[in-house]
């Protein structure tokens, strides 16, 4: 069943799962795929080739699909992928993907995205996001698990940001953000653990302590390189999930320098 008001606008060729609910003044293009029990309030204008999963909200003047704003984007086709129990807060922005970048725009699942929040072309956004009011990510940046982008924050292009990692209100991110971090600043630096995210999340106090440790080791100690700093904490901490996760990101391969704290070396 599909609940619509009749001044909104869907395409004969859009898919609509069961038990949909269409407010007024909507506009459904073609090519867009919509799962079961999303909810669009009202003013809601969804395009180009998007998927979205089900339980997903949607508030007023979200604008989902549009045109990549990119000026080497020709109109080639591209896709979003938008996952399940996502929340749509008002005037968000999600453009899909372009050749540069894989032609394709991920969002997905249990994220939460607050007034005009922005989310560029081809972003990978993971689960348990939360992108705070006025956020925006440039094109290519990867937002990884329980993220958080506080208000008015803004992320470069290609950055990566870890899991469980809190970028401040305010801040401008214009390098990688290791996973359990804490950036902020315009340009932002590493200030620290997100340790309140980390007892929030059921971290014990053992993994905790043993991440400040690692967090010391890497960016206190003026001992030795930065390679050889990771690799004494790769070692030191092998049983150590978390720790381990932070020594991969440092490690993979990377288009953007690591955010650090002030005076680091």
């Amino acid at each position: 069943m599909i609940n619509k008001h009749h001044t909104s606008i869907i395409s004969e060729k859009a898919v609509l799962g069961s038990n949909v609910t269409i407010g007024p003044y909507c506009i459904i293009n073609e090519n867009v795929k919509i799962g079961n029990n999303v909810n669009l309030k009202a003013h809601v204008y969804i395009d180009g080739n998007t998927t979205i999963g089900d339980n997903c909200t949607f508030f007023p003047y979200c604008s989902i699909g549009t045109s990549p704003q990119d000026l080497k984007y020709k109109g080639e086709e591209s896709s979003l992928k938008i996952g399940n129990n996502n929340i749509f807060r008002e005037y968000v922005t999600i453009n899909p993907g372009t050749e540069g970048g894989g032609l394709k725009t991920v969002i997905k699942d249990n994220c939460l995205f607050m007034i005009n929040a922005h989310v560029a072309h081809d972003c990978k956004i993971g689960n348990h996001v939360i992108m705070v009011n006025n956020a925006s990510l440039a094109g290519h940046v990867i937002l990884e698990d329980y993220a958080i982008m506080g208000a008015l924050s803004g992320a470069h292009q290609f950055c990566r940001i870890g899991k469980h990692s809190m970028i401040g209100g305010l801040s401008g991110v214009d390098s990688d953000v290791i996973p359990y971090g804490t950036v902020i600043g315009n340009r932002a630096y590493l200030s620290g653990l997100n340790i309140i995210g980390l007892k929030r999340r059921g971290f014990s106090k053992d993994v905790i302590q043993d991440l400040r440790k690692a967090y010391g080791l890497l960016f206190s100690s003026q001992e030795g390189t930065f390679s050889d700093r990771v690799k004494e904490v790769s070692e030191e901490f092998l049983d150590n999930e978390p720790i381990q996760e932070i020594v991969q990101f440092l490690k993979s391969e990377k288009s953007r320098s690591i955010c650090k704290p002030k005076n680091a070396n």
